[in-house]
């Protein structure tokens, strides 16, 4: 039985007190999981957070995008350390609200990209940022950082499952997934079935987002040969929507969002979990 949840980017670009009211929100909307987009730790309100998701019962799990200040394969050794500092950061929130996993671009600076194909050095810097990210929190706890393919105007660092698969390998720690984002897939990937069947095991977590970052279920993913690929591979975990408003200012230049797809986020997830949960049943 496949479970969706939502991402808070649907509400709020960065989450914030003012936005707790969306945790019950979108357990009544009837979403069994709810993504925290966290990209700036500092000031996310971790204890009222934790309060929330235990009135409201929901699922909670974490992404973040890491930035220049903050990019694993920067040459400068200062800001890679920053890029640990932020993911050890993000341990620790993870580990008071009760979250198992750390998805999204958290082995490169987002939006950074260098005009060429990633090197050698970049490759080791990177992993060796997110190992010791990743023995940090296996030490602490038993959440998983799982690696976001994202197509190649966003990173040229990874852009399919296969080298997703690829890094969790060579970093080596076992608490390590790949997070498939099928916008993102339908850009890079041949086939959403290979792309399940190549992460196998390192399967960690999954954005249901469409083609046009619009309402999912009314675009060109084929949501049907995904859901069997996820059911056949036996991914336990939540399918979360996630999408942005035009009004967002941090989000808009990487994302590319210029126009609506819905009135509203909210009117996009609900119709987006409608058409999703029916494709689900009519698998079943």
């Amino acid at each position: 039985m496949l479970k969706f949840g939502v991402d808070t980017f649907i509400w709020s670009e960065n989450f914030t007190e003012k936005d707790l009211w969306v945790i019950p929100r979108a357990k009544e909307m009837g979403f069994e999981a709810i993504d925290f987009a966290i990209a700036h730790p500092d000031v996310f309100p971790t204890e009222l957070v934790r309060e929330k998701l235990q009135e409201a019962q929901i699922q909670p799990v974490t992404s973040t995008t890491l930035d220049a200040a903050t990019n694993p394969i920067s040459p400068d050794p200062a800001v890679r350390a920053n890029g640990v500092r932020l993911l050890k950061k993000l341990v620790d929130i993870n580990m008071t609200i009760g979250s198992k996993s750390i998805g999204g671009v958290c082995y490169t600076g987002w939006g950074c990209l260098t005009g060429k194909p990633r090197t050698e050095q970049e490759w080791e810097w990177s992993v060796n940022a997110m190992r010791e990210a990743a023995e940090d929190a296996k030490e602490r706890s038993d959440i998983h950082f799982n690696v976001e393919p994202v197509n190649r105007f966003e990173t040229h660092f990874i852009n399919t499952a296969a080298d997703a698969v690829q890094y969790c390998k060579d970093v080596g720690t076992g608490n390590i997934g790949v997070h498939l984002d099928t916008f993102h897939m339908i850009r890079e990937e041949t086939s959403f079935t290979e792309a399940v069947e190549t992460c196998g095991k390192y399967l960690g977590y999954i954005h249901v987002c469409e083609n046009n970052r619009g309402i999912p279920g009314t675009g060109l993913v084929p949501f049907r040969e995904f859901f069997q690929a996820v059911i056949k591979n036996g991914y336990q975990g939540p399918l979360v929507i996630e999408s942005f408003d035009p009004s967002f200012e941090e989000l808009n230049r990487n994302c590319a969002i210029w126009r609506k797809f819905a009135e509203t986020g909210e009117e996009l997830a609900e119709k987006g979990l409608r058409n999703l949960k029916e494709i689900a049943a009519s698998l079943e």
